[in-house]
């Protein structure tokens, strides 16, 4: 009998051979992931929070020395807010994106569970708005950025169905696009937070628009926002620092005791940058702490000054980065579902970062809207992490080669 050969006459080396390519079958499994991310997106965000968190350590450091707390309080806050939301965005992304449609309704009740908790005693007011729900050791939660993930996977699911011999969305999806909308739109300017509302308003549109849709929805859409924002004023829904906060962008020549003093002082921090800046803790504004919210809300103010207009164009040029590579994931998706998702993230990103910068310099209202992966917060970062595993997540299931630039 062959020394290579059972007494079945089977060869001894067949288990071997199956015993190897099971292995090389798991390593293949384990570095798929990592092979199939798109790394100018991963590489921007990375820069992106890494920047964020000096700019926050430079904003917060001289405040908390002064009141005898440990000056690198919020830096070492912001790297463990990074390190939960990497966490979040990698199983995000290994998570089928397809399987989500599945998953969209309990992800919208629970983003709705949320947001009735935030109205109930459970919920605490800052800054004007009862937006969020204490944490034991000192943290919050803003379910309201989660609403904003439930919103665009929820919408992406009905204009992503399309019926037999139908290549558009029906009115019909139209009008339950708008019903699932209301319920969180409603509950959040409850709170009030009207910035967050704009955001759901431009990713609503921007889905629309894209889904193919007819243009008179699109338009009559943006009318019917229109109309329910001039009644709001006019009705007195909205607060007074509120509609303030939305005018005094328009008003230069209010003094800067007026609610104009924000973007005074973010403007004149922006231009003491000059070209360069004052390099990273040396800016006289931001040590002084004359510009409010410098951490959140104002953060590019303390890019403008310490980095001046070379380094804030370099923060932008990131910020587009993400855009860029959005869109593009958007453009190659293999099914409406994943390209009206990866959409929808991109119109989320491009208006908040829009407005958001655009207040720092006196050319947007302020709303409250940090600056996407730079500015302080934790639920901010949370679920712009998941957004960005969600990227990750129709790039790496798309058959098309987007490998390169």
């Amino acid at each position: 009998m062959s020394d290579h050969a059972s007494p079945w006459g089977t060869p001894r080396s067949a288990p071997v051979r199956r015993r190897q390519t099971t292995a090389r079958e798991l390593v293949f499994e384990r570095v798929a992931p990592v092979r199939s991310m798109d790394w100018w997106l991963q590489g921007a965000v990375m820069a992106l929070m890494v920047i964020g968190a000096l700019l926050v350590w430079s904003a917060t450091k001289t405040s908390q020395s002064a009141k005898g707390l440990d000056p690198a309080g919020y830096l070492k806050k912001d790297i463990l807010n990074i390190g939960i939301g990497l966490a979040l965005g990698a199983v995000t992304a290994r998570v089928d994106y397809r399987s989500l449609r599945a998953y969209a309704p309990i992800v919208y009740v629970l983003s709705l569970f949320g947001l009735v908790v935030v109205l109930s005693p459970l919920g605490v007011t800052i800054n004007g708005a009862h937006s969020w729900i204490k944490l034991p050791g000192g943290f919050e939660i803003q379910p309201s950025e989660f609403a904003k993930i439930a919103l665009i996977v929820g919408i992406a699911m009905i204009l992503g169905e399309k019926r037999d011999g139908e290549s558009t969305p029906r009115r019909s999806d139209v009008g339950l696009v708008l019903g699932f909308a209301a319920l969180p739109m409603g509950l959040i300017m409850l709170q009030p937070d009207f910035g967050t509302m704009m955001v759901l308003v431009f990713i609503i549109l921007g889905t629309l628009a894209l889904s193919g849709v007819k243009a008179r929805y699109v338009v009559a859409f943006v009318a019917i926002g229109a109309l329910l924002g001039f009644v709001g004023v006019q009705a007195h829904l909205l607060k007074r620092y509120q509609v303030d906060r939305l005018t005094a962008f328009a008003h230069e020549n209010k003094n800067v005791t007026s609610t104009a003093y924000n973007v005074d002082q973010a403007k004149t921090a922006i231009g003491a940058g000059g070209l360069f800046g004052t390099g990273l803790f040396h800016g006289s504004q931001t040590n002084g702490g004359y510009v409010p919210e410098q951490e959140t809300d104002f953060i590019f103010t303390a890019a403008g000054e310490q980095f001046g207009f070379a380094g804030s164009a370099a923060l932008l040029i990131l910020l587009a980065m993400v855009l860029w590579r959005g869109t593009r994931i958007a453009a190659a998706a293999d099914d409406t579902f994943g390209m009206l998702m990866a959409a929808g993230v991109v119109a989320w990103f491009a208006f908040q970062t829009f407005v958001n910068v655009g207040m720092t310099m006196g050319i947007m209202p302020v709303t409250g809207l940090p600056l996407p992966f730079v500015s302080y917060g934790g639920s901010s970062l949370f679920a712009n992490m998941i957004a960005i595993g969600l990227l990750q997540n129709v790039h790496a299931h798309t058959n098309s080669d987007d490998s390169g630039l």
